[in-house]
C-alpha cells in the first residue's frame, strides 16, 4: 500500500485510476492541475505521483520542475508522445519514470511496484565518511572538512552512490540506471554533473582530489589519505 497522488484533468481517466489503485490497496488522492497537484504535495505528502503532461494550467516541464522545487518523491509522468529525444528531457528534468498514454492499470500499478522496491527502507548506514567528506544520507546533507555544501538532488544522489562504493569505478551505464533511473543517455549527462560536483567539491579533473575519471570506463570516488 502506498499514498499516491494523480495529477489528471481527464476526470474519466482519474477515475479509471483511483479505482484501479484503490481496488489495489493504495490511498489515492487527485488534483485536475498542477498547482492543485503542488497544493496536495504540501498539504498531503504523497509516496508516489503520477502527473500527466497535458494539464491545462502549465505545460509538462514547468509542472515537473515545480513538482521538483517542494518535494523528493518519485513521479511517473504520463505522456502521449513517445520520442526518444523528449523522455530524456523529461528524465533529465526530475521524472523518475514514465508511461506512454494509453497504459493500463495493471502496468501503472507495476511502476508503482518497483518505484517503492528502489526506495526501499532506509538503510541502516545513514552517514558516509570519506576523508574531509560527511554524507548525512537522511537529511541529504554534505559537510566538506566542516562547511555544508549546496548540491542539487542529482549532484547529491550522484555523490552519495559514487561514495557509497570508495575506490570502485561505477560504469556511466549503472549511474544512468541507478542514480539518473534511465535506462539509455548521453555520457555528457554525466559528465557535466561530475564537473558541476568537482567545482564544490574544490578540485578539478586535472587536479582531482576524490573524484576520478577512468578514461572509457567510469568513475570513481578515491578520498584522499
Amino acid at each position: 500500500m502506498a499514498r499516491v497522488l494523480i495529477v489528471e484533468d481527464d476526470p474519466l481517466v482519474r477515475s479509471a485510476m483511483v479505482a484501479d489503485l484503490t481496488q489495489r490497496a493504495h490511498a489515492v488522492r487527485t488534483a485536475g492541475t498542477a498547482l492543485d497537484g503542488i497544493r496536495e504535495v504540501s498539504q498531503h505528502p504523497p509516496e508516489i505521483i503520477v502527473l500527466d503532461l497535458g494539464l491545462p494550467d502549465l505545460d509538462g516541464r514547468s509542472a515537473l520542475k515545480m513538482m521538483r522545487a517542494v518535494t523528493e518523491t518519485p513521479v511517473i509522468v504520463a505522456t502521449a508522445r513517445d520520442e526518444e529525444t523528449e523522455i530524456i528531457l523529461l528524465l533529465n528534468a526530475g521524472a523518475d519514470d514514465y508511461l506512454v498514454k494509453p497504459f493500463s492499470g495493471e502496468h501503472l500499478a507495476a511502476r508503482i511496484a518497483a518505484l517503492l522496491r528502489r526506495s526501499g527502507p532506509p538503510s541502516a548506514a545513514t552517514v558516509i565518511r570519506a576523508a574531509g567528506l560527511l554524507i548525512d544520507l537522511a537529511r541529504r546533507e554534505v559537510l566538506l572538512d566542516g562547511t555544508l555544501l549546496e548540491l542539487s538532488r542529482r549532484e547529491f544522489d550522484l555523490l552519495a552512490y559514487l561514495a557509497a562504493r570508495p575506490g570502485v569505478v561505477v560504469s556511466r551505464q549503472e549511474l544512468l540506471t541507478e542514480v539518473w533511473r534511465q535506462s539509455y543517455g548521453e555520457d555528457q549527462t554525466i559528465d557535466v554533473h561530475v564537473s558541476w560536483l568537482r567545482r564544490k567539491l574544490g578540485e578539478t579533473a586535472a587536479r582531482p582530489r576524490y573524484l576520478r575519471t577512468v578514461r572509457g570506463v567510469g568513475v570513481m570516488l578515491d578520498p584522499p589519505p
